[in-house]
């Protein structure tokens, strides 16, 4: 029985990505025709609409509010409405994790994040794992900034959020580790790693 409970969890553990991916799109795909085409439908002359126009609507729409995010003006009313969102007890919770899980992840791709480092605290020895994000602070007071101090985030596993922590460049270590390889690291509390990510392709950070 445990030799068939191995087969049976590594059978599961290789095809349920699979099966929440392919769900997740197919969500995705679904709701975007259902609710999108619908509206199209009361546009168009009857006969005229076919199957894919809403999702072929709903990436043209995601597309124009990426655009619109560049204008001023549409940045200063989106964090107008998020200021109100904040004063909701329950909603602000909710929006501010799935916010910042979704900014983590496009981040990740990104340059905003730099480096991939490790910070050692106490004794014995802890050493977390985190991202720079800053590696200027002197705009900041100088109690937080400063020639010498960076800003280091710091995720939780399993958990919708993290810390960002203000530290000397003495107190990181750079890990020759990329972002992918490192974000299902710590996102995973450790479980995935050592997968087909390329590993090396974040920029060093000059040690003082």
């Amino acid at each position: 029985m445990k030799k068939i409970n191995k087969k049976l969890l590594a059978g599961l553990a290789t095809i349920l990505p699979l099966v929440i991916t392919v769900y997740l799109l197919y969500w995705l795909t679904t709701s975007a025709e259902t609710l999108l085409g619908s509206f199209i439908k009361l546009i168009l002359p009857e006969g005229w609409y076919l199957p894919g126009m809403g999702i072929a609507a709903g990436v043209i729409l995601i597309f124009l509010i990426g655009l619109l995010m560049q204008a001023w003006m549409v940045r200063t009313l989106v964090s107008w409405g998020e200021r109100i969102v904040f004063r909701i007890p329950l909603i602000k919770t909710v929006y501010g994790s799935v916010r910042d899980l979704i900014s983590f992840v496009v981040r990740g791709q990104d340059a905003a994040l730099r480096q991939v480092v490790a910070i050692t605290l106490g004794e014995p020895h802890i050493t977390l794992i985190g991202f720079v994000t800053r590696e200027d602070l002197t705009s900041f007071s100088e109690e937080i900034g400063g020639q010498d101090m960076i800003a280091v985030y710091l995720p939780m596993s399993y958990q919708l959020g993290g810390y960002t922590v203000i530290v000397p460049r003495s107190a990181v270590q750079p890990l020759d580790i990329s972002l992918e390889e490192a974000t299902r690291f710590v996102l995973t509390g450790g479980v995935a790693f050592g997968s087909s990510a390329p590993a090396g392709a974040s920029k060093k950070i000059k040690k003082p």
